[in-house]
């Protein structure tokens, strides 16, 4: 049989959070892939809904989409490029500045497509210890450079721990990389950050010629179903992009979708309302469980469960999947006493805490 290449066969493929508890036919309370229990803004429903040409080619450029986001964000829409999620983009990166005999850097904990999109490039991936507060550590990160390092991925909010590093952190670790070292913020959950000393990226992005920011639409723009995500980046980094990228690579749906959803300011203020209000309600109430809940700026929360047997993550999962709720079990990340929750609804969340009281 044709064979693929030797190092592909080592890459175990990414877990997506379950959608399916007990029964098929089962109502369930998901909460296992960080979405927006709100959904989207009612106009990006509506101008997907009235997006009947689908017999004509997407506009390749993304034009109107890149236009959408630089007026909204104050950017410059000639450094935006737009891919099938930011996912694509990540993949875009590694094989753009990453191959055989290179390194790609993350922190112990950062997503796991960082792993997976390197090795499938022939690339190593290298990780550096976060700290006890599950934190991305800068020392660490700049100690594991060596000669052969290529990028440096840094989630700020990180998945799955939903912990942030202030921006005078980001720029030092920018400053104590090697000028060819590209370092890559991937920014899906800044919308909902709250701290003042916050920085998605845009600004460094300006300043230098070695940084790229990241961005979604599937997290608080509530549209993780059309596949849309866009980059910021100095212009020879987006030529690069642009050259190796599919032509139509972002569906005119998800483009039309996603410029109501991205001008629509009032409804993304009014889901960040609702999700910050409510990670600290959930967060309060866990932690008056005596459970360890690691401070988030995400729309979601890591939580530390006892080793004891009936109280552990997986007799957690396990009482959550018997009421119809999923969690992430996070054990593919390194974290076997944790479960990840996404923030719901109100009632979502109140269902959650009723279940874990069950054990606690």
């Amino acid at each position: 049989l044709p064979s693929p290449k030797p190092f592909l066969l080592g890459i175990k493929p990414y877990e997506q959070g379950k959608s399916k508890a007990g029964g098929a036919e089962k109502p369930v309370i998901k909460l296992s892939s960080n979405e927006n229990p709100l959904g989207p803004s009612p106009k990006a429903i509506a101008a997907y809904r009235e997006y009947a040409d689908l017999h004509r080619y997407p506009d390749g450029s993304a034009a109107g989409i890149r236009e959408a986001i630089a007026e909204v964000f104050g950017l410059d829409a000639s450094r935006i490029v737009c891919g099938a999620g930011s996912d694509e983009l990540i993949n875009l990166l590694i094989h753009a500045y990453a191959g055989e005999g290179d390194e790609v850097l993350y922190s112990q904990y950062g997503f796991l497509m960082y792993k997976i999109y390197s090795v499938a490039h022939g690339a190593t991936p290298v990780t550096a210890p976060e700290t006890s507060d599950l934190l991305a550590d800068v020392d660490a990160l700049l100690a594991a450079v060596t000669p052969r390092t290529k990028l440096v991925f840094l989630a700020n909010p990180n998945n799955p721990t939903g912990t942030l590093l202030p921006d005078s952190e980001v720029r030092r670790l920018r400053a104590g990389l090697p000028e060819n070292v590209l370092l890559v913020l991937d920014a899906a959950y800044a919308e909902y950050v709250e701290t003042a000393d916050y920085d998605a990226g845009a600004k460094l992005v300006e300043e230098t010629q070695n940084t790229v920011m990241l961005r979604t639409f599937s997290k608080i723009y509530g549209l993780p179903a059309l596949r849309l995500g866009w980059g910021y980046a100095p212009a020879h980094v987006v030529d690069a992009l642009q050259r190796i990228r599919s032509p139509f690579n972002v569906s005119s749906a998800a483009m039309v979708a996603g410029i109501a959803a991205v001008k629509d300011v009032e409804y993304t203020a009014h889901a960040v309302q609702h999700n910050n209000a409510e990670r600290a309600k959930l967060a309060a109430a866990l932690s008056a469980f005596g459970l360890k809940v690691v401070p988030s700026e995400a729309n979601f929360l890591l939580i530390r469960f006892p080793t004891e047997a009936g109280k552990n993550a997986q007799d957690a999962n396990a009482t959550l999947l018997a009421d119809g709720i999923i969690a992430r079990d996070v054990g593919a990340y390194g974290l076997p006493e944790y479960l990840r929750i996404t923030v719901g609804t109100e009632d979502e969340n109140k269902a959650v805490i009723a279940s874990l009281r069950k054990l606690f």
